[in-house]
């Protein structure tokens, strides 16, 4: 579906940094359900994330930094397009991303980065074939599962299942690592994604770090015991960059892809969890690292969104593609330079009532790994193989079932559509309500009646994208 990716872009801006010796390293990092309070920066009272607290205490901490959707996939395909997931279809986990959009990776790819992945994808098939997985969607290297994936996990390298040894955040960070190292002798900036798979459960903590919380129940041992893992992994990662020769001008970015676990993770007094869309189950911890931008801590209330890491990252690379679908973030270089006291325009949820596909990733890989070894292969799971299908009948411009919020400065608005077309509206002052406790639509009508305006016609929007409008024969 995607032709070669040069043809998709203009030429690098000359207000960009000419050189790639000038252009930053790009290092995202991603957790798998690690809510806002899952930080023992955040003021949790038992984990020990001392990695993840340097990271706080050095660059830029964002503490209203939101994740595109309740959901993983739909995060990640924020992350990788810079729009809400349900532009291109991806609703909940297990869905693929269209081959129709413009990538990060691909992006980036076209101004020079080297660009690879490890870890948990969870954007479609990491099979031979797929047209959505990550050699397909810009990334010259990756290492990658279907879904979250475990200890001693096997792994898809550009379509062959390698079996790994190890914690599951060790092994993502050593194998990016290891290419790290190979990319910083080429002459190219690099682009290197690694998406955690902890602290998704089944929770299985490395017995190093379960027993640090050993005076917890079992179950929290083990929850605990992964995010610590992570924070081994991000600190080994982190600390590589100076010995690498590669701190100075490398952006290391880290967040998870949803709000907090119920019974297990922290929302940090924020209301719901994982798969909703109150503040608990979109707002998630977040870091970046730039020395030559940000050279003394700081900290900031502005309200981000993974969406908006696609627009920061090209405005950095100077990258402006020839037909770039319509975006929902906005590039936040002014924010990292001190130069951004608010946002430039509302953040739009959408919540669709839709089921997730399942991905068993430790079963496909298994299965992968056998027929490989056999000598055979498997073909790409049918959703991956349809990727590209646009929707017929088209969605409707009237009908947006589901919970959908409106983020405007401090105030939220929520719609929720019930199956049988009823809606109703909440509205919350999140800078006096972070817990969203007190609807005041009904003393705020005139604030209310405005939101709506703009809620209603960014909805039609996301449909007209979700329906194909946005994607031009290229």
């Amino acid at each position: 579906m995607k032709c070669g990716v040069l043809s998709l872009f203009v030429a690098v801006s000359m207000a960009t940094l000419a050189t790639a010796a000038e252009r930053p390293n790009i290092v995202l990092v991603m957790a798998d359900d690690q809510g806002w309070g899952d930080m023992a920066y955040n003021g949790h009272p038992i984990l020990k994330t001392p990695n993840f607290d340097k990271a706080a205490a050095t660059g830029l901490r964002f503490d209203r930094f939101y994740a595109a959707a309740p959901v993983c996939s739909p995060t990640r395909c924020s992350v990788m397009t810079g729009r809400h997931p349900n532009r291109s279809g991806v609703f909940k986990w297990g869905y693929p991303i269209r081959p129709q959009e413009v990538t990060l990776a691909e992006a980036l790819k076209s101004a020079g980065y080297a660009t690879a992945h490890f870890g948990k994808w969870h954007l479609g098939s990491v099979r031979n074939g797929s047209p959505a997985n990550p050699g397909a969607n810009g990334f010259d290297e990756w290492l990658s599962a279907p879904n979250f994936y475990d200890n001693d996990a096997v792994l898809s390298r550009r379509g062959k299942a390698v079996q790994t040894k190890g914690e599951s955040s060790i092994v993502a960070v050593d194998a990016a690592l290891d290419w790290m190292k190979s990319a910083t002798q080429g002459d190219k900036p690099f682009l290197a994604v690694v998406w955690f798979g902890s602290p998704h459960s089944p929770h299985r903590a490395f017995e190093e770090d379960r027993a640090l919380y050993g005076d917890q129940p079992k179950n929290l041992q083990h929850f605990y015991g992964e995010v610590t893992g992570m924070d081994r992994a991000f600190g080994k990662l982190r600390d590589a960059l100076s010995p690498l020769g590669i701190r100075e001008n490398t952006i290391l970015w880290y967040c998870s892809d949803n709000g907090a676990l119920p019974r297990v993770g922290s929302t940090g007094g924020h209301r719901g969890n994982k798969g909703k869309v109150y503040e608990g189950g979109l707002l998630v911890p977040a870091t970046l690292e730039w020395p030559p931008e940000i050279s003394s801590p700081r900290t900031t209330d502005l309200r981000c969104n993974t969406y908006d890491i696609y627009p920061t990252l090209l405005e950095i690379a100077g990258v402006e593609p020839k037909h770039q679908p319509t975006l929902d973030g906005v590039s936040l270089l002014p924010l990292i330079r001190g130069k951004m006291e608010a946002r430039t325009k509302p953040m739009g949820f959408w919540d669709y009532p839709i089921r997730g596909i399942s991905t068993p990733s430790a079963k496909w890989m298994g299965d992968l790994l056998k027929a490989q070894q056999a000598g055979g292969d498997l073909e790409p799971h049918p959703s991956s193989q349809d990727a590209a299908k646009l929707p017929s009948p088209a969605y409707p411009l009237d009908q947006f079932p589901g919970h959908a919020a409106w983020v405007d400065g401090d105030w939220k608005l929520h719609r929720i559509e019930t199956k049988n077309g009823k809606v109703t509206w909440e509205l919350y002052n999140l800078a006096t309500d972070r817990a969203e406790k007190n609807d005041v639509a009904k003393n705020q009508s005139e604030r209310v009646d405005a939101m709506r305006m703009g809620l209603n016609k960014w909805l039609q929007s996301v449909v007209r994208s979700l329906n194909g409008e946005d994607y031009v024969k290229r």
